[in-house]
């Protein structure tokens, strides 16, 4: 599989052929300037929670392409209102079989509302199974929370995790550490630092810090793609 970077927490995974667009914020991201929004495809968009630093392009990109959401069911509800495909409505335990693997949503500790104000359910992350046999933890915006440890219980090793690092809102990334022995990888792509003032690190001193702990933390740069 490959994953793309497109800033923030936003990343296009394509798992042999399926793309998977995850909490789509690019065009409002200066440091996402250069990415062409208009040519990215996606036959899946998954978001975690209703802020508007997670959904700001999915209404253009779904509308456009076609894609099936899937996410908390109010937040589903919110774009299905505007004419997207959201027949994928769920909450936090639940499974879904898609023709690229296993998706089960599990929870985030953090707070959920969508751009008009209105109500966005629980905030989550999503574990998938692919039928490749690859498992990866895409976290969402979280806090450390010791729930972490249920997904390293039921599904043993995880080839990766996409953890926020940039603290201030979610996890920094001592905490980003913990959580990675608790899902059970030893590789952590970071999300959700740099963006804004508050969420700057140096990235020098966080990649040093993971190896320290014995752990491969990726900060990639937006536009690239790196095959897992």
């Amino acid at each position: 599989m490959t994953l793309t970077y497109f800033g923030h927490s936003c990343f296009l995974a394509n798992f042999d052929g399926t793309r998977v667009l995850f909490d789509p914020f690019i065009s409002p991201n200066g440091l996402a300037k250069d990415v062409n929004v208009a040519a990215i495809e996606a036959d899946y968009i998954f978001l975690s929670h209703g802020h508007y630093d997670h959904v700001a392009d999915v209404e253009a990109i779904g509308l456009r392409t076609g894609a099936e959401l899937l996410g908390m069911f109010e937040v589903l509800g919110y774009f299905e209102a505007k004419g997207l495909k959201a027949n994928l409505k769920m909450n936090l335990g639940g499974r879904v079989q898609l023709p690229f693997g296993q998706v089960q949503m599990v929870g985030a500790a953090h707070s959920s509302s969508l751009p008009d104000g209105s109500y966005g359910g629980l905030a989550a992350g999503f574990v998938i199974k692919t039928a490749a046999g690859r498992t990866l933890y895409f976290a969402g915006d979280t806090a450390l929370t010791y729930d972490m440890k249920l997904i390293g219980e039921r599904y043993g090793r995880l080839d990766f995790a996409i953890l926020p690092v940039g603290d201030h809102f979610t996890m920094g990334v001592s905490d980003a550490l913990i959580c990675a022995d608790w899902v059970g990888t030893s590789k952590i792509i970071g999300m959700h630092f740099d963006t804004f003032p508050p969420l700057v690190i140096n990235h020098d001193v966080a990649k040093a810090e993971a190896q320290a702990a014995g752990k491969e933390l990726l900060l990639l740069r937006v536009g690239e793609t790196i095959t897992l």
